[in-house]
């Protein structure tokens, strides 16, 4: 497909499209990222914004509120919610998702750069191929120039999207070495045909900027699992997108339009990482948890010990550095799994593209 969108060409279908964007104490980095939505070339967005910033909100700053009134101005629907307290970013995420009202929802994380025509290329990506999500990773433009070979193999779909199924240490996995530093920029360039022609490649996943088709997330159980974390964790992205790939498949764009601000990471706790702690497939929750009360539902700290899988260790007896040694996949070694992980806070130099290395 091409990357140009005209609005007015003949049998153009112009969906409503919400943007979910889950902020925490970055007001001018969220400036940045609702100024590139302003920029769109899709004409029809529902942006909402939920706000964990631990002072003052970012939304009643005065440069989110310029953008605010810029993107109201110009014909888009804004919603903002200010959130405390945080119960994790998984939670965060149910939230924005039980938000969604489109039949697609675009969540793009605080720190993003869009350029103008993504969204539509998004659109009609997903449209064509009628799969879970379709993603664009983003690019850490401070890392131009440092070639990694070895990290820039990649897949492309030569038919159809199709499900699949990826977990911790499989070769899949590795994929995401891709999307590390400015790789993905690398690759793009280097096959770049000036056709403006988009290719779908095969993920372990995508980070910042993923837009889904909205009933068949929800179907693969959405963020739900929160119920199942203790607030500090990460990895929630990740486990909801190879649950929903693992029924209805998944890829991503190249070239990507997406920019990383490569800011220090807000998700400081990392002990406990999602997909590692949780299984693929969707396990029903029991009445009792259920239909307790949000609050209630989760002690502060951490899982209800009768709820705990019988290989999993309590919080309180892992080891300083995360997963017990014992459930560590063969090829990750302590405090090694994505060391190049884009919200990795112990990383002092600047992060690209979200993953480190």
């Amino acid at each position: 497909m091409k990357r140009s969108f005209d609005a007015g060409r003949a049998g153009a279908t112009i969906d409503t499209i919400d943007v979910l964007v889950p902020t925490c104490n970055r007001v001018a980095a969220l400036a940045v990222t609702l100024a590139t939505l302003g920029s769109q070339t899709w004409p029809r967005l529902r942006i909402v914004i939920s706000d964990q910033s631990e002072l003052a909100g970012a939304c009643e700053q005065p440069e989110v509120k310029a953008v605010l009134r810029y993107l109201r101005a110009t014909g888009r629907v804004v919603d903002t919610f200010r959130r405390l307290p945080r119960r994790g970013m998984a939670e965060q995420r149910a939230f924005l998702l039980s938000q969604a009202r489109s039949a697609y929802c675009l969540f793009v994380d605080d720190d993003v750069i869009l350029e103008p025509d993504l969204v539509a290329r998004l659109h009609a990506a997903i449209r064509e191929e009628g799969c879970g999500f379709v993603g664009s990773a983003v690019h850490g433009l401070s890392y131009l120039g440092q070639l990694r070979p070895a990290q820039e193999a990649i897949e492309f779909w030569n038919g159809p999207v199709r499900p699949e199924t990826v977990r911790p240490g499989s070769t899949a996995w590795a994929r995401h070495h891709l999307h590390s530093a400015a790789n993905l920029f690398h690759v793009q360039t280097r096959l770049a045909t000036g056709d403006g022609i988009d290719r779908r490649y095969k993920v372990a996943w995508v980070g910042g900027c993923v837009l889904f088709d909205t009933a068949l997330l929800r179907a693969a159980g959405g963020f739900d699992f929160w119920r199942e974390l203790p607030a500090q964790h990460c990895g929630e992205d990740v486990l909801a997108q190879q649950r929903l790939m693992a029924r209805h498949g998944g890829c991503a764009i190249l070239p990507s339009g997406a920019y990383h601000l490569e800011l220090p990471t807000t998700v400081t706790a990392r002990a406990i990482d999602a997909p590692y702690v949780l299984p693929l497939d969707i396990l029903p929750l029991d009445a009792t948890v259920r239909d307790a009360p949000v609050q209630g539902r989760i002690p502060q700290d951490g899982l209800p010990q009768d709820r705990l899988p019988q290989d999993r260790l309590p919080q309180d007896r892992l080891p300083q550095d995360g997963l017990p040694q014992d459930r560590l996949p063969q090829d990750r070694s302590p405090g090694a799994r994505q060391t190049e992980d884009r919200r990795r806070p112990e990383r002092r130099a600047p992060r690209a593209s979200g993953r480190l290395e």
